[in-house]
């Protein structure tokens, strides 16, 4: 084979693969399609609302994939398609970032609070030394306190006040925060440990107690765009994020704003 012959075949191929690299490397980037943001699961409802006015505004609705953010983080690292990542935890977004999935800075928005619940005509618990004993024949739901935040915060404040000890054997440890709220609400725990916002509006439960912020690392979730989503149309749903419409949407559902 003459060697001009083969140079010219040799750019040709390049530019063909480089071509296609183009129309199916970058599918998920491709702006037809719908965005995917990964959520802590405290955020399912508020944010499926979220979603109802993102669309109403033109857009095409974002699907959302709820889950302790712990797992979300690990499940983006591991290749899952996501173009925005909504955390509950800054530890899961700073384990994310360090290895070099997010686009940019994450940006802080929104903010809870933690509380004991239990169900309505239930004997009120008090957050105080009392509380063990109160719970002796019951069980005490909380989202797993390894990896899920909500628990991670809920052994955080326990152990300020010096209850981990006493607590931790009556814990039920949960996959999420959500799953903790469903085991109150079917009476299957005598109580709970949730975000404010989980309880809010709740006519089968009653918050029997707020925790102490300083007994606990400050709430608050941030959102990132994530490196191999499309991160053109993710920053304008995050820009949508902060907007007063949906401020208000986050605001009524319990949260903070940060």
């Amino acid at each position: 084979m003459p060697k001009s012959f083969a140079m010219r075949f040799l750019r040709f191929t390049c530019g063909v693969a480089a071509l296609l690299a183009v129309l199916f490397g970058n599918a998920h980037a491709d702006s037809s399609q719908p965005l995917t943001v990964f959520a802590a699961a405290s955020t399912a409802g508020t944010l499926e609302e979220v979603a109802s006015l993102y669309e109403a505004a033109g857009h095409a609705r974002f699907r959302a994939v709820y889950a302790s953010s712990g797992v979300l983080a690990r499940q983006i690292a591991n290749g899952a398609p996501a173009d925005l990542y909504l955390s509950a935890n800054a530890t899961w977004m700073d384990w994310l970032a360090e290895r070099g999935a997010v686009d940019g800075d994450p940006i802080p928005l929104l903010g809870n609070r933690l509380v004991l619940i239990q169900a309505v005509g239930t004997s009120p618990l008090s957050l105080d030394d009392t509380l063990p004993a109160a719970l002796a024949n019951g069980r005490l739901a909380m989202g797993d306190p390894d990896h899920v935040p909500a628990g991670i915060y809920a052994r955080q404040a326990l152990e300020s006040m010096g209850l981990w000890p006493a607590l931790s054997p009556l814990a039920v440890r949960m996959k999420d925060v959500r799953a903790a709220l469903l085991l109150v609400q079917r009476g299957e725990a005598a109580a709970g440990i949730v975000y404010e916002s989980d309880a809010l509006g709740d006519e089968r439960l009653q918050v029997a107690a707020t925790f102490p912020d300083g007994s606990h690392d400050p709430i608050r979730y941030s959102v990132a765009v994530m490196k191999e989503g499309n991160r053109d149309a993710a920053r304008r749903l995050l820009d949508f994020l902060r907007r007063p419409e949906s401020a208000e949407v986050f605001r009524r559902h319990g949260f903070g704003l940060e």
